[in-house]
């Protein structure tokens, strides 16, 4: 591990995910590892409880981190790999919010912490259970540790932003530490890596556009399912209440 990123989700962590990979710190890892490796979820989970983790086990094969989980443990992946650089991504705390209320806190919301939706992706998780080992590990992990549960409180959710930050400002020594915004773009990364600026833009993914477009399909699912399920448990009412009235021969 040669880069932690100690910097929140929603701070531009999957732009720069690309960036690191593309600087030659890659494999890099980021929160969409776990749902192609759902395994994975056991081990942060492990990790949350305060148990050893084999880190090197674990994340021996990626030469970065960035985004949950990965941040909340920036501290114990720093004490295994002394000679990492850290990198802390920032946002305007107001933007920040505004961007975790209307993608990742509102799919944990479908997902997970709604009462009406749950039961549909306990029935989905059936047939993809990355689906609900994932999205449970995440909503203890950032939702109910890391925010207390009071992630709809604005002012204490920027407050937690804030003292992360300004966390790891203290605990990092200063010739180890980059904060930085993506639209800051290559030079200060590249600076700090001591690398060379490559000759092309650099990377702008995941947006908030594109993750609101991934909330309307999850929620267009939640809002099916039961439709689906209503039309199934109709038609089977009145089917067998058909077969009832008929005369036994």
């Amino acid at each position: 591990m040669k880069v932690v990123g100690a910097g929140f989700g929603r701070t531009g962590t999957k732009s720069l995910q690309a960036a690191l990979e593309e600087l030659g710190f890659g494999p890099c890892y980021h929160m969409t590892e776990l749902f192609e490796h759902p395994e994975h979820a056991e081990t942060w989970e492990a990790a949350r409880r305060g148990e050893p983790v084999d880190w090197d086990g674990f994340l021996g094969d990626y030469e970065a981190a960035v985004d949950w989980p990965a941040c909340t443990f920036y501290e114990e992946l720093m004490e295994r790999y002394p000679d990492a650089k850290v990198l802390l991504s920032v946002r305007d705390p107001d933007r920040w919010y505004e961007s975790v209320c209307n993608t990742i806190y509102e799919l944990s919301r479908l997902t997970v912490i709604s009462p009406l939706s749950r039961p549909t992706f306990r029935l989905v998780g059936l047939f993809v259970p990355a689906i609900g080992k994932v999205s449970r590990m995440n909503n203890r992990l950032i939702w109910e540790d890391t925010f207390d549960g009071k992630f709809e409180d604005r002012e204490y959710a920027k407050a937690i932003f804030e003292r992360h930050n300004a966390d790891v400002r203290r605990r990092v020594s200063p010739e180890k530490l980059l904060v930085y915004e993506v639209k800051d773009g290559w030079d200060p990364l590249c600076d700090f890596l001591g690398v060379e600026v490559p000759g092309k833009p650099f990377p702008r993914l995941n947006d908030t556009a594109e993750m609101r477009s991934r909330v309307r399909a999850v929620r267009a699912v939640s809002l099916a399912v039961p439709a689906v399920l209503a039309l199934l448990a109709g038609g089977l009412y009145l089917t067998f209440s058909r077969l009832s009235r008929q005369p036994r021969a």
